[in-house]
This record gives structure tokens, C-alpha cells and sequence, in this order.
């Protein structure tokens, strides 16, 4: 016989009703009457001390506070003397005298130096140390990029059409509060989430360094990102030394300039800027550099085309 809903619901409905009835008929007086009178008693008790006055109760707390029987040699405390309950294990007693005798609250102090502010109050301004040597802070080829490129990267794109219907995986990064993207002629701005999220995380690092050194903000410039098949066969056709197995091909890899960089105005004041790029540079190699010994990437310092050639690990 098939089993049904119905059937199901009317089963289990006589099953919860024969129960129940099996309930009534053997539940165990004496039991329900015990249980009943327990309850009265401890009704009547609590009744009892509602309707108790206020310094009797206020006594018995005083006269059954008692912890561990008394043994000779205890100290018997009087009656103006308390515990101080903030559970500590070496308590003392605290009498009316001591209280009055106490000091008034501490005034709460000042806030002591930290990385960002000075005892004080003004501004901590860091150094900036940059990098001894860039071609050595940042030595890695196109060979040892491409192998990471490989590993954490996406399959190479035709065109950007074919990349805008990749949202699997490739999120677009053409805007974003921690960096600007440049107008792109041989690339479109979309990255593997992985490499994404290291490009936000140098963006804001510079924001920070730059705070914590005194310098006006400035937006990192991204001037390359994701290049298709079209890019890169555009891009060899006008420059023969161009690779055709570039890191570019999967999503993995980015440029900054470490020429240009971005303005963040000031509202209460000129949009002039007021630090040189070589400062921002040495900011910038500072935050690249703490990433890179970090393993999130590794880095190639360009010469001819003015930029960090970035690709996430």
C-alpha cells in the first residue's frame, strides 16, 4: 500500500491521541499530589519573605553570612566592618574610617605616545627610509613571475568581451577610493580576485604610510592590467620586444606607475600638490617592498616603461 500525506496525517494524529489518553489513565496520583503540595510549600515560602520587614531580613543577612565555622585564632568582625566583594583572594576589611579616609576617583591620564601620536597629543611623523636599491629590492624577471601567472591565474581572454562574461573568474577593478586607474589602450581592468585584493591592499597601505609620514594623500597610478589576445598581438605589431607569454595574459599581474600619481583634493585648501613624485616613490617602494618579503608578490622594477610590474603569489 502506498503511503500518502494523508494517510501519514491521520496515523500520526490517532497515535498522539491514544498517547495522551494513556496518560490519563495511568498517571500516578500520589505522584500529582506531591508534586502539587512541593509547589505550595514553596510558594508559601517565598510569600513569607516578601511579607518579611525589611531590617529583619537586613539582619538575617548579616547573621548568616557565614562561609566556614569559626575556629580559634579567627578574627570576629564587627558590624560596621565589610568584605569588599571583587574577589580577590587577599581580601581586607574595610571599615566606615577607611572609606572616609580613602582618596577621591583618579583623574583619567592622558593618553601616552603610540606609533601615531605623540604624548602630546600632535602627530607622530615617520621617516622615510625607501629601499637602498630598487633593481635589487625588486629583481623579478618575467620567467619568475610568469610561473606564479601560471599557478594562481585564469585562462587567457580574447577580448574584452570574452572577459566581461568571465565573472567567475575575473572582478573588475576599474574603480576604487585606494587607487586610480589610468585610460588603458592595451589592456581592460580586470583581475583574478586574488590579485584584486592585493592591488586594494597596496593601495591602502600607501594611504596609510603616507598619514603616518605627514605627506598629503595621493592616489597610486595602475597603468596595465589584464591584456588579451588582441592586446598582446596589438601591442607586437607596434613593439617586436614585446613577449607573447606575457604575465599580463592571466589576470594575476599589474603596473603601477612610480611616475605618476593621482591627487586627493583638499577641500579647505589649494588642489596644488605639495609633495614631488621622487617622495612618493620612496613612500610607495616602502609599502611594495614590506608585500613582497610578506610572499603576497613578486616584483620586477621597470626602466623603460616607468613602472612596478606587480604579480600576486
Amino acid at each position: 500500500m502506498k503511503l500518502t500525506k494523508t494517510t501519514y496525517l491521520q496515523v500520526f494524529s490517532l497515535t498522539v491521541v491514544a498517547l495522551a489518553a494513556i496518560r490519563l489513565v495511568f498517571i500516578d496520583p500520589q505522584h500529582k499530589k506531591s508534586c502539587e503540595e512541593e509547589m505550595a510549600e514553596e510558594m508559601t515560602e517565598e510569600m513569607a519573605v516578601v511579607d518579611q520587614p525589611h531590617d529583619e531580613v537586613a539582619e538575617e543577612d548579616k547573621t548568616t553570612a557565614v562561609l566556614h565555622p569559626a575556629t580559634p585564632g579567627d578574627k570576629v568582625l564587627d558590624q560596621d566592618e565589610v568584605y569588599p566583594t571583587n574577589g580577590d583572594d587577599d581580601v581586607k576589611p574595610v571599615t566606615e574610617s577607611t572609606i572616609q579616609e580613602s582618596e577621591p576617583p583618579a583623574v583619567a591620564k592622558p593618553i601616552g605616545s603610540s606609533r601615531f601620536f605623540n604624548a602630546d597629543g600632535t602627530i607622530v611623523r615617520h621617516r622615510i627610509y625607501s629601499v637602498p636599491s630598487y633593481v635589487e629590492a625588486f629583481p623579478d624577471t618575467n620567467a619568475v613571475q610568469l610561473v606564479y601567472a601560471q599557478r594562481y591565474g585564469t585562462k587567457p581572454v580574447a577580448n574584452r568581451a570574452e572577459a566581461e562574461v568571465r565573472k567567475a573568474d575575473l572582478v573588475y577593478i576599474g574603480s576604487s577610493p585606494y587607487y586610480h586607474v589610468a585610460p588603458l589602450g592595451q589592456s581592460i581592468p580586470y583581475l583574478v580576485p586574488r590579485a584584486a585584493m592585493l592591488l586594494h591592499d597596496i593601495g591602502r597601505a600607501f594611504y596609510d604610510s603616507l598619514q603616518i609620514k605627514g605627506v598629503p594623500l595621493h592616489q597610486i597610478v595602475v597603468s596595465s592590467v589584464l591584456r588579451s589576445d588582441a592586446d598582446v598581438a596589438k601591442l607586437r605589431r607596434r613593439n617586436t620586444n614585446a613577449t607573447e607569454n606575457s604575465c599580463h595574459r592571466f589576470g594575476t599581474t599589474f603596473d603601477i606607475s612610480y611616475v605618476r600619481y593621482k591627487t586627493i583634493a583638499n577641500p579647505n585648501g589649494p588642489e596644488r600638490r605639495a609633495v614631488s613624485n621622487d617622495t612618493l616613490k620612496w613612500v610607495l617602494s616602502e609599502v611594495l617592498n614590506d608585500m613582497r618579503n610578506n610572499g603576497r608578490c613578486v616584483i620586477k622594477y621597470e626602466r623603460k616603461q616607468p613602472c612596478f610590474h606587480i604579480t600576486v603569489k
